[in-house]
């Protein structure tokens, strides 16, 4: 009883931390977002409207993140009976979609420049840039360590990561252009960041499309999952099993288990719960039937 007290509340941290990480992330943005807009206009930098542009988007993926966060939170009702779990899955596919929608206008405005290179003022883009390194480094920071729990984690962490590299590009291409003068090189810097973006994102949208389709849910090894079903005493077979997942974290199992002693059935069956949960499973929904009652029926041809 003391084991899941101490993991209750540690779950418990985890929600509290990454609440405060999303609001201060989305509040630092906010505020970059304005200022870049500000100097954008005030330079006339057609790269730093275009950047602002890009992180607003990074504001709505991290406001939409912090929704599907809170979503899960909620109660179940009569009519949807897993609460809004579900949601989660959803937003991290949305976000991989507008990472791969920010990455076609990138890759269309660097094509653009490329033919048409356009004078810009260098060091005011490198310095305001240089910002908006410091911000979303900070920002993709607050969601390192949780990146890998969940999804939404990971795609804020992937949105912020993906924009401080953006940012070192402007820096760089801004630098570049005040002592040189080649403005082709801003372009350039923009394709490249573009390619680190789609190679970045790649693994997201594979994984919120599998959730979304209802599939196993990635680390989750469904050979693994069947052995230690069947490695449990009392079980002579397992079959009809599906897994799939509720949420970005977590993972729900239904299953036919055969078993000698239908006795046995509520130790057999707190095992096996047990064993799941070592394998990353939450919820287990097992149906028992006994050696004679399976083969009297279609089951197990």
């Amino acid at each position: 009883m003391g084991h899941q007290h101490e993991h209750h509340h540690d779950h418990h941290h985890e929600i509290t931390s990454l609440n405060k990480a999303f609001i201060i992330g989305i509040s630092l943005n906010l505020v970059f977002v304005v200022a870049e807009f500000l100097a954008g206009f005030w330079y006339n930098s057609l790269g730093l409207l275009s950047d602002a542009g890009h992180n607003l988007g990074d504001v709505a993926s991290l406001v939409l993140a912090m929704l599907a966060f809170r979503l899960a939170k909620v109660q179940p009702t009569s009519r949807y009976t897993y609460g809004y779990k579900k949601s989660t899955v959803l937003v991290s596919l949305l976000n991989a979609v507008i990472l791969l929608v920010a990455v076609g206008i990138i890759i269309g405005e660097s094509v653009g420049k490329l033919f048409h290179p356009q004078p810009v003022e260098g060091d005011a883009i490198a310095w305001v840039a240089g910002i908006g390194v410091v911000i979303n480094a900070v920002t993709a920071w607050l969601f390192m360590k949780d990146k890998d729990k969940d999804l939404n984690v990971k795609g804020a962490y992937l949105h912020m990561a993906a924009d401080a590299l953006v940012s070192v590009g402007v820096v760089v291409s801004g630098l570049v252009i005040a002592r040189t003068g080649w403005y082709v090189i801003d372009p350039v810097i923009g394709l490249l960041i573009a390619l680190i973006i789609i190679y970045s994102t790649w693994g997201l949208l594979r994984d919120s499309l599998r959730l979304s389709l209802d599939g196993v849910p990635m680390g989750t090894d469904i050979g693994k999952v069947e052995n230690a079903i069947r490695e449990v005493p009392g079980v002579q077979d397992v079959h009809h099993l599906h897994i799939w997942a509720i949420s970005t974290t977590e993972t729900a199992l239904t299953a036919h288990i055969v078993i000698k002693d239908t006795n046995q059935m509520e130790t057999v069956k707190h095992e096996i719960k047990h064993e799941l949960e070592h394998v990353g499973v939450q919820h287990a929904t097992l149906e028992f039937e006994t050696t004679g009652a399976c083969c009297s029926e279609p089951c197990c041809e």
